[in-house]
């Protein structure tokens, strides 16, 4: 038996963590824009990354240590992706890891550089080093770490839990960023996950990719994948405590409340929807369903206007590919059944009440198939004019 409590602090909630934001002058008014996340001990590490071919420069140099190292330092810049910018860009961030030592006088074992921005735009090195000299690797300041690796979110992702069983406990905290491009293919953002749990290194790499099928994996806000997507655990062994039903537990809901909070801040959204696939004859067949729902623009667009328009969500769900009959498929917003195996329930009153329900910052689309037993929920936002204005000027 386990609990789980929500504590305060985020990534420095674990034991032996340290963090802070500073600005390089990357961002206006001065704000953060160069985070740190520090070990004073050498920590475990695991990741996953983006399936965009072209994958970020940050994320190759991390390829390129042996496959059980530690670190004890990871370095993140928003502004400049630092992809598609070829052996200049790996290069470019050994570049910038290097004069972490000296500058900051410590010992630092294999350090971790993680970036978001604009992609095809040489990393400005220079002036990421110069901000090493304003680092304080005594600091916890979660929130500024928060804020420095946002991009075009309008609020810092943070959250953190104690995990109790028996008489022993550990912590486990995050900070995420991401509102655009976010595709289920991982989704684009960045995730750094830290905790104190003794957690084996060979438990590591699959309980992430087990808590983020249905999380990370599970979020659309416009279908695009970038280039930089990038989840790390680190884990500083210090509590001595390890319980993996319960770790599986905590980090899972660590990473479905920072997927649904970048749903939620998705570029011009105004909705978090619950795309609820039940009764499909295969898990693939839920799971390819919920994604093509919640990545429909026409879908999305109705959302926008509030428009209960179920005929876009039943030609979507027979558009996706799966097995599906007219005559076993139900519809609702909600509790509100709108179609019901073959027969339409849209009267004026019905459609009056799903519309307000589509008027509410979040609500669930249940598509019940009605030929098997597998289930899958996605969750995506609605698109409105915000998002084309954002991503029109977005280098500016």
């Amino acid at each position: 038996m386990f609990r789980i409590f929500p504590i305060h602090n985020g990534i420095c909630a674990a034991e032996g963590f340290f963090c802070d934001g500073v600005s390089a002058g990357l961002k206006k008014d001065n704000a953060p824009d160069i985070a740190f996340i520090y070990s004073d001990s050498p920590l475990q590490v695991e990741a996953i990354f983006t399936q965009n071919k072209f994958r970020a420069a940050p994320i190759l140099h991390y390829l390129q240590y042996p496959k059980d190292f530690k670190t004890n330092f990871v370095l993140i810049n928003s502004k400049n992706a630092n992809a598609l910018t070829g052996e200049k860009g790996i290069e470019d961030v050994k570049t910038t890891l290097n004069a972490l030592e000296p500058t900051l006088n410590t010992k630092i074992m294999n350090p971790i550089m993680a970036s978001t921005g604009v992609i095809g735009v040489p990393l400005p090195k220079e002036t990421i080093i110069n901000t090493f000299s304003k680092f304080d690797l005594n600091a916890k300041n979660n929130q500024n770490a928060a804020k420095a690796i946002m991009t075009t979110d309008r609020f810092e992702k943070t959250i953190a839990y104690e995990v109790r069983y028996e008489d022993k406990s550990f912590k486990i905290g995050a900070i995420c960023k991401g509102a655009g491009m976010i595709n289920p293919s991982l989704a684009t953002m960045l995730c750094f996950i830290t905790t104190d749990a003794a957690t084996p290194k060979e438990d590591m790499k699959p309980l992430l990719l087990e808590a983020s099928k249905s999380t990370f994996n599970a979020i659309s806000v416009d279908g695009d994948t970038s280039t930089n997507d990038t989840i790390l655990l680190l884990s500083s062994q210090k509590s001595g405590n390890y319980h993996k039903e319960a770790f599986l537990f905590a980090l899972k809901e660590i990473m479905l409340k920072l997927a649904t909070d970048i749903v939620r801040d998705g570029e011009g959204s105004n909705k978090l929807v619950a795309f609820e696939v039940k009764n499909a004859k295969t898990k693939e067949e839920a799971e390819t369903c919920a994604k093509a729902l919640s990545q429909s623009l026409l879908v999305k667009t109705a959302l926008f206007g509030c428009d209960p328009n179920w005929g876009r969500i039943a030609s979507t769900i027979g558009a996706s590919g799966i097995t599906c009959d007219s005559t076993t498929l139900s519809i609702f917003f909600d509790e509100i059944c709108v179609y019901h195996k073959g027969e339409i329930l849209f009267t004026q009153e019905i459609e009056e009440s799903a519309a307000k329900i589509l008027q509410q910052d979040s609500f669930k689309i249940t598509c019940d198939i009605g030929l098997g037993d597998e289930n899958f929920v996605a969750y995506g936002c609605d698109l409105g004019y915000e998002y084309v204005k954002i991503n029109a000027d977005y280098r500016t």
